[in-house]
Order: C-alpha cells, then structure tokens, then sequence
C-alpha cells in the first residue's frame, strides 16, 4: 500500500469533464442544440469569455443589427439580447461594459463571446484568445418589459476600467497644467 497508484478513480470523472469541455467539432454541435433556458436574474456569473473570428465582422447578429469589430456587442447563451454587463478579466483586472446582442459562444464552457475590441480593452490577446473573467449584469431587460439592475448596478463606478481610464487622463491633464 505505501507505493503511488498507478490510476486514480477519482481523476475520470475530471477527464471526461476535460473531453466534453474540448474545442472540438462534436462538442460545438452539441453546444448548439442544447437548451439555454434564459437567465434573468442579474446575477454574476464566471467562466471563460474568448472573442469573435475575423470572419464574423460585419455579420449580422442575433438582434439584427451588424457585428461591429470595435464595439462593445457580445454575445451569451443565456443573459437576454440587450443586457449591459461589465466584463472583468480575472488575470489582468482590466474591465469593460458590453452589451449583449448575439447569441452564442456554442463552445462548451465559454460564457461569453466579445468584440476583438473588447478583448483587447480587457487583456485577451489573440495569442491566448480565451481568459477567466467575471460578466456582472447591470441592467437586464425582463420579459414584461421591465428592465432589473444587475450586480454590477450596485457597485461603484471606480471598479470600472472606464472610470480608471477617466480618472487617469484627469489625473494626466492637472499634471500637465502645474
């Protein structure tokens, strides 16, 4: 008993995990024809967010209106076509607000798709092309019409990489004026 197993049960239930997170052609497949029940709670939610393919510019998304490389359009599985969410990447810190208007990323494990735009505001580069981040909803449209502040609606606006921005070239303009 005291030598190293040379297999460990406990680890299969984390392969098969592994495969069916797998970029792979079966697992977008299947991505797709899974039922996303919508999410209208406004709650944050953490997982993998990547970036649209050169070839999607221009395309039309899911609320009709064209993919604009350098905007701030995303895309969710399950957060409703017009919610504002602030993006965090969790590696760099870096922020940004989106607004959902597509639907996808059909990739197993990823939550959400941004412009190329987007991703580099926040720090995914196309080397690395996916990152761990942080989508905090702030408002969400509601199926009566209403419209529910989100998580990230309650938290002050200096957690934003926008208002960091703001605050840094106020800062860099009474610099320049002493």
């Amino acid at each position: 008993m005291g030598g190293v197993a040379s297999h460990c049960y406990a680890h299969e239930p984390d392969q098969s995990l592994q495969e069916a997170l797998k970029n792979t052609q079966a697992n977008r497949d299947a991505e797709k024809i899974k039922h996303h029940p919508p999410d209208f709670t406004a709650k944050k939610r953490m997982g993998k967010a990547s970036f649209y393919a050169s070839k999607f510019a221009g395309r039309k998304m899911a609320n009709g209106i064209r993919m604009d490389p350098h905007g701030n359009n995303a895309a969710s599985k399950t957060l409703p076509l017009g919610t504002t969410a602030r993006v965090t990447n969790l590696e760099t810190g870096k922020s940004a607000v989106v607004t959902i208007q597509d639907r996808g990323p059909y990739v197993p494990g990823r939550i959400v798709d941004l412009s190329p735009a987007t991703a580099q505001q926040i720090g995914i580069s196309r080397r690395k092309g996916v990152a761990l981040v942080v989508v905090a909803p702030i408002a969400v449209p509601q199926r009566d019409g209403n419209v529910k502040l989100g998580a990230a609606a309650r938290e002050p606006l200096e957690q934003t990489s926008v208002a960091r921005e703001i605050s840094d070239a106020s800062l860099e303009t009474r610099t320049a004026l002493r």
